[in-house]
């Protein structure tokens, strides 16, 4: 009778539920895990009422992905196999392997976010089990309570070591949202999903003693995805009960926390039919809450990165079609989730080369520059004006120091991205014109006579802007660059990224001195017609990267195209971007192409 009542409490709670239902999908997750968990028992013990258990589980998997849709179906077929191995009575290890498999391929496709938004508070969890869960599992949770006797099958004893070695507070925040039909116990859908996580950890420290020294730390994400089992191979014994029972704290104001708030927001937006809202919204959360984690986990998981902008990517083209994106939304928080598990600071030495290698990558184009344009001087025999350009390069590299040193505040959120993308594209220009410049020369004689007259013209005028600018334009943008990068890598190790950026300097310096010292004897001819090419090609790589930057920033439209995304070269699966690179590179074609037929007809004539 007191179970009957109890249900039907339950059951009257539930029905002024007000939030939106949970996901089919987490539930068949939860049927899974359930399975996996309890079928070595039940096939140990070869109870009857235990096996018909199992075998309605397996059942409500299969009913659960029909009533999803063809989204389900593509699954079905595995579920048919787990249903049959559980009605052959398999043997556990085949089971709990069909089980196992199909629920991690669920979380992993369908982006399931498997932990709290928010720090789940334990005493408020232990005020709301003794009001709701007590009564079958007992004030402390061996399943002892007042009805535990009367039911078939009995209620979880959470201090049972045999069946807490599979639980984990995902499996048990499943089992609170959805109930387990065939048995007592209900679905909490009277509380919120913050409650249900609380009871859900709290739930996973009653059989734990007493924390005696808190210095491990997790994350929400491990802890609510880890046996005890798993968290006391990675940490040891001793750790987990600090673990189960001090709860790390989270900020709200975190970046990732920024970005997560952003895209609920949009969601709640998009359910008001207010997509113009949505759709700025999720901008925003990009703009301040990942962007300026972007050039750090650019070092550390590009292919992170690039999932994470193609999840915004979808759930913007999404709003801008007047589409709800809930399961784009979904997809972005999970993708949150393994951005902040694997943003744990890099340590000196891969944060020392990391900044050697950007330095170098970033700073060799400036650096041929200001080499070649030393060695013309010198073969012109005009020293007293070396001063010029190394005042020229000099003073961009202070320029870009100061940024680094001064600059974390403004090189953040949309003005990093403003920043980034207005280098970009001025930079196109500016190689462009480099470029035809260095192409123009024929020959090396007619090159040095044309540079003889220039340098005289400019030498007569007394003319010097002209030498520092190039100087400073060459490696003041490479500076600019270079200071997003590690503005990003001085978050995990300032000391690596310092001592890294010098280190690259001065293998960059040394390039200068090396071109500068040799340089006139070289074939420049070849040389600059090497330094034409990549100029022309990072021309384009950043034409699309500064592209790309105006759809971030929500200036431009998001248009897919399926492509691969190349970052060095600027290749983005996006039709404005890839359309930008190839008309930019038929265009250069073209010109190259007209240009030699005239060089051939001079020639011939």
């Amino acid at each position: 009778m007191r179970i009957a009542v109890l249900a039907l409490v339950l059951s009257a709670a539930s029905a002024s539920w007000a939030v939106e239902a949970p996901s089919k999908w987490h539930r068949v997750v939860g049927l899974l895990q359930y399975l996996e968990g309890d079928y070595p028992t039940a096939f140990a013990t070869h109870n009857a009422d235990e096996f018909a258990e199992q075998r309605t589980m397996a059942g409500e998997v299969l009913v659960t992905l029909e009533q999803i849709g063809p989204d389900g179906e593509v699954y079905k077929a595995q579920a048919v196999a787990l249903g049959e191995a559980i009605g052959r009575e398999d043997p556990p290890a085949q089971v709990t392997s069909l089980a196992r498999t199909l629920a991690r391929e669920l979380i992993a496709k369908q982006n399931l976010v498997q932990s709290p938004r928010h720090t789940p508070d334990l005493k408020q969890a232990a005020t709301q089990f003794a009001a709701l869960c007590a009564t079958c599992h007992g004030a402390d949770g061996h399943a002892d309570g007042p009805v535990a006797q009367g039911l078939t099958p009995k209620p979880a004893n959470f201090h049972d070591a045999e069946r807490m070695q599979t639980l984990t507070p995902y499996k048990v925040f499943n089992t609170t949202t959805f109930g387990l039909a065939g048995t007592s116990m209900v679905a909490f859908t009277n509380l919120s999903d913050d409650e249900r996580w609380n009871l859900a950890f709290f739930v996973m420290s009653l059989r734990q003693p007493q924390c005696i020294d808190p210095a491990v730390k997790s994350s929400l994400t491990e802890l609510a995805t880890q046996t005890d089992i798993q968290l006391s191979e990675k940490y040891s014994d001793k750790a987990v009960p600090c673990l189960r029972r001090v709860m790390p704290k989270t900020d709200d104001s975190s970046l990732l926390a920024v970005a997560g708030k952003g895209v609920d927001e949009a969601v709640r937006l998009s359910h008001e039919g207010n997509f113009a809202a949505a759709r700025q919204s999720l901008i925003d959360a990009y703009l301040q809450g990942f962007e300026p984690l972007e050039p750090a986990l650019r070092a550390r998981n590009p292919d992170l990165l690039a999932r994470v902008e193609k999840g915004f990517a979808d759930a913007r083209l999404a709003a801008e079609a007047g589409k709800l994106f809930d399961s784009e939304a979904e997809a972005i928080k999970a993708l949150l989730e393994s951005t902040e598990a694997s943003s744990g600071p890099g340590d000196f030495w891969s944060v020392f080369f990391a900044a050697l290698l950007i330095l170098i990558r970033e700073g060799f184009e400036a650096t041929v520059v200001v080499g070649a344009l030393l060695a013309l001087m010198k073969k012109m025999d005009a020293k007293e004006h070396v001063r010029v350009v190394h005042a020229g390069w000099i003073l961009a590299l202070v320029f870009g120091a100061l940024a680094f040193i001064f600059g974390h505040a403004f090189f953040a959120g949309a003005n990093r991205e403003w920043l980034e993308t207005s280098v970009a594209l001025v930079a196109v220009g500016m190689l462009l014109y480099a470029a035809l410049w260095l192409n123009a020369r024929a020959t090396m004689s007619r090159f040095m006579i044309e540079m003889r007259e220039k340098m005289k013209d400019a030498l007569g005028e007394g003319s010097k802007f002209g030498l520092f600018m190039i100087a400073f334009s060459s490696v003041g943008r490479e500076s600019v660059e270079t200071v997003l990068f590690l503005e990003g890598l001085a978050g995990d190790s300032r000391s690596g990224a310092l001592w890294g950026a010098a280190a690259g300097l001065a293998i960059l310096l040394g390039l200068v001195l090396l071109v500068r010292r040799v340089g006139y004897v070289l074939p420049m001819k070849a040389m600059f017609t090497a330094s034409t090419i990549v100029l022309v090609v990072t021309a384009i790589a950043l034409l699309g990267k500064g592209l790309h930057g105006l759809e971030e920033l929500g200036v431009l439209s998001v248009h897919p195209f399926p492509f691969v995304t190349v970052m060095p070269l600027g290749l983005f699966p996006d039709a404005l971007s890839l359309g930008g690179q190839l008309v930019l590179t038929i265009l250069v074609l073209a010109y190259a192409g007209v240009k030699r037929m005239r060089t051939t007809k001079r020639a011939a004539a």
